[in-house]
């Protein structure tokens, strides 16, 4: 069970990758096979230390770091494609879930993403909770991803809610920095170890 922060909020926020869709592991999967055509390592430990972040700027630092001349888009590509492969696999986060149950129809709600909308909207209508929600914040739809709050901050503006009256559900360290950087109340969704 997560533990609300204490006083009334006016909307709620999630991310979707490991806070609502356990796909973590999943996506780690799908990395590793579109990284590994081009000689490309992606240790599991940095690829949750990088959760929230987007895909194009992995891909460009994992290729400088490791000296590859790696083709972003190409590759971003693929990773989507495999990872669309293992969705019927995902699970949702129950205790997340929870959260949104108790939340539609009673309060405003969004995603805020670092994936695609077609990554977020696929991920959401697997696990059939694509209508809970009023927003989607998606990659590409914001021109700072976290820990800027931007993201964030765009989707408290477009459900008309102050930032201070969010509060937001959060799995990565970039994405919890950049809730609190927007002034918002934050719920750690422990990863899938800390769950079990």
């Amino acid at each position: 069970m997560l533990t609300l922060p204490p006083g009334d909020f006016a909307a709620y926020l999630f991310d979707c990758d490991g806070t609502i869709a356990d796909s973590m592991p999943l996506h780690y999967r799908a990395w590793t096979r579109a990284l590994g055509e081009y000689g490309c390592a992606f240790p599991e430990d940095l690829f949750y230390a990088w959760g929230g972040r987007t895909v194009a700027d992995i891909i460009a630092d994992l290729g400088r770091d490791q000296g590859l001349d790696l083709p972003v888009a190409v590759i971003a590509a693929h990773r989507e494609a495999y990872f669309r492969e293992l969705l019927p696999q995902v699970d949702a986060v129950s205790e997340v879930v929870e959260h949104i149950e108790s939340g539609h129809g009673r309060l405003p709600m969004a995603v805020v993403s670092g994936s695609t909308r077609d990554s977020v909207t696929a991920s959401l209508t697997a696990l059939d909770l694509l209508d809970r929600f009023d927003v989607l914040v998606c990659a590409g739809e914001y021109a700072r991803p976290k820990p800027d709050p931007e993201a964030w901050l765009t989707a408290a503006r477009l459900l008309g809610v102050p930032a201070a009256e969010c509060l937001v559900f959060e799995d990565a360290e970039t994405g919890i920095q950049a809730a609190r950087a927007a002034g918002m109340a934050v719920v750690r969704v422990p990863p899938p170890w800390e769950r079990a």
